[in-house]
């Protein structure tokens, strides 16, 4: 089974530190060259920053790639890109802009800095999953349909969809290796009323956690 983490979508977070502007940034990409276009773009859009700090990571092929830009050395890079590894993300392009507030940080001071910077903006981002999954459609009585939703949930399915009638009908999907045991069990657990219907499969990716607000 393949399965792998990337970011659901471009974020931007701010972070004040010490009067310092930090800036970070995320964004989702297949390939080096698509990462080295989005750091530039953001070296172009910031030219008058004191620093551009960024790290990447591309799934195919396996490339990490850091930067401090002038920062002291492991201050910046390296501690964004720990952020991503943390959370096995990949596929990911993130910048940290700085602005110098005019008050030095000290090397632990810039590793907090950037770390939370980055850290901001994947989570504002949020994570998506990559993987198979198998789509299950669920008609169920309005009786059992907070049970039926919790069993999706229980077997780290996702919603995709209610439609609302005579019945509910729930579209979900479920991790492929573990359909037929939802299936199985759903059916077992409402005594034969609820029965999980396959309706194909998917190679798709599904947020994982959910963006976190930042205005």
């Amino acid at each position: 089974m393949t399965e792998y983490y990337i970011p659901t979508g471009h974020s931007e977070a701010e972070l004040v530190e010490k009067r310092s502007r930090f800036i970070g940034q995320v964004w989702r990409v297949a390939s080096e060259e698509e990462a080295r276009a989005r750091i530039e773009e953001t070296k172009k859009k910031h030219y008058d920053a004191r620093h551009n700090c960024w790290c990447y990571r591309i799934r195919e092929g396996g490339a990490e790639r850091y930067s401090d830009d002038g920062e002291p050395q492991g201050t910046a890079g390296q501690p964004i890109l720990n952020v991503f590894q943390r959370e096995h993300v990949t596929d990911v392009v993130c910048v940290v802009t700085r602005y110098f507030g005019g008050i030095l940080l000290g090397a632990g001071g810039l590793v907090r800095a950037y770390t939370q910077a980055a850290k901001d903006a994947l989570d504002a981002s949020g994570i998506s999953v990559v993987r198979r999954w198998v789509a299950m459609e669920v008609p169920c009585p309005y009786a059992r349909f907070e049970e039926a939703r919790r069993e999706v949930s229980r077997f780290g399915g996702v919603e995709e969809r209610v439609d609302y009638g005579a019945d509910v009908l729930l579209s979900v999907l479920i991790p492929e290796e573990d359909a037929a045991a939802f299936a199985a069990h759903l059916l077992d657990a409402s005594a034969g009323t609820v029965e999980a219907l396959e309706a194909g499969e998917r190679f798709k990716d599904v947020p994982w956690k959910e963006p976190v607000r930042t205005d």
